[in-house]
């Protein structure tokens, strides 16, 4: 890892000036996108904002974690959705966050994974009165978008071509004791600056060596990646740096936090609640991984992992005894963005290996 930048962590005021800042989200240009209305029949309609990248016949459905937006997925959008021919990728923002609905009612993750599954029948992806699907559909989630894509996965298991749970668990359980638990939770809801609260939720996310190293994203080109527009401000249209991946970070989230209709503390609350209530038992996950088939998950958890604790990860490998499973040293909690480029490369060769038996019989 490179050498410590010097101010790695810069103000709001300086990030907001930085050339790099109106850049920030990428200007990948979805092939499809739409708010689709869903849970029809679940006190709906609500709408979800969806889009898909690529037109390719591998498909690939990302599902975000808690207070995460569609952007949060670049790096993958960009290198399957854009850099690849052969995916269409779907990303979305789940309710209560981003340009999705925010209804204001009890949040599960079973509830949202049938928003999710209404978005995948709207786009033609799934079709669940089919009796015999075929496996067309490579589901990753990440933390709460892990739970949902469990309770995803359960529902619809004939429909997976793969399932890959990042950094996530069967259920939310007290691992640190009583007091580590109730100042990571009073976390969340404590006064603090919006400088304060990006610094700690980078510092529970990601490595603080990685925070304070230079800017190391694989950033887009106008002038090669397909359907990638020019970056605002920038002289030759080209993705600009920031001075540390921290910053990064921070510009990112405030993206996110000064849209005050992308962003509101009920919609993350019930978010939070929806990960806090999560619970697959054994026997649920044992019928999903029969119905999939173990060589078609895989389980990736970070022993650095500060926001769900490596135990909860090695006991839902155990649960699931999945075909695949990494307990990866000194990760942390979002490898999508730290570890981005060998992140790409683990999904890439597991589908691979997925879609030669895809179609094999059961």
């Amino acid at each position: 890892m490179a050498s410590p930048v010097p101010n790695p962590f810069p103000s709001i005021a300086d990030t907001l000036q930085h050339p790099a800042y109106p850049g920030t989200v990428w200007k990948l240009e979805p092939h499809s996108k739409g708010r689709c209305p869903v849970g029809k029949t679940r006190g709906g309609p609500f709408h979800i904002s969806y889009e898909v990248h690529g037109n390719g016949p591998i498909r690939i459905a990302f599902v975000m974690g808690l207070a995460g937006v569609k952007a949060a997925w670049q790096r993958q959008t960009n290198h399957f959705g854009h850099e690849k021919d052969q995916y269409s990728v779907l990303i979305l923002d789940n309710r209560g966050i981003g340009e999705s609905d925010k209804p204001w009612r009890r949040y599960t993750t079973s509830a949202m994974a049938l928003d999710y599954i209404d978005v995948l029948e709207h786009l033609g992806w799934i079709d669940r009165s089919d009796p015999s699907p075929k496996r067309s559909l490579h589901l990753v989630g990440i933390s709460l978008g892990g739970m949902i894509s469990q309770e995803i996965a359960y529902r619809i298991p004939k429909h997976l071509a793969s399932l890959t749970l990042l950094c996530t668990a069967a259920a939310v359980e007290n691992t640190k004791g009583w007091y580590e638990t109730m100042r990571g939770t009073s976390n969340i809801f404590m006064p603090k600056t919006m400088d304060e609260q990006i610094l700690t939720t980078a510092r529970q996310l990601f490595p603080e060596e990685w925070l304070r190293s230079p800017d190391e994203a694989i950033m887009p080109s106008p002038k090669r990646t397909p359907r990638c527009g020019p970056a605002p401000g920038s002289p030759d249209g080209e993705y600009l740096p920031f001075n540390s991946n921290y910053q990064r970070f921070q510009a990112q989230e405030l993206v996110k936090k000064l849209n005050p209709s992308a962003y509101t503390m009920w919609g993350v609350t019930l978010q939070l609640s929806a990960a806090a209530l999560h619970r697959k038992s054994q026997t649920q996950l044992t019928e999903m991984a029969d119905k999939i088939g173990r060589e078609r998950i895989t389980i990736m958890h970070g022993s650095a992992d500060d926001m769900i604790d490596v135990v909860l990860g090695k006991k839902l490998i155990n649960m699931v005894n999945p075909g695949k499973a990494h307990i990866v040293e000194g990760m942390g909690h979002a490898p999508i963005v730290d570890r981005a480029p060998w992140v790409n490369e683990l999904l890439e060769n597991h589908i691979a290996d997925c879609e030669k038996i895809k179609d094999q019989h059961e």
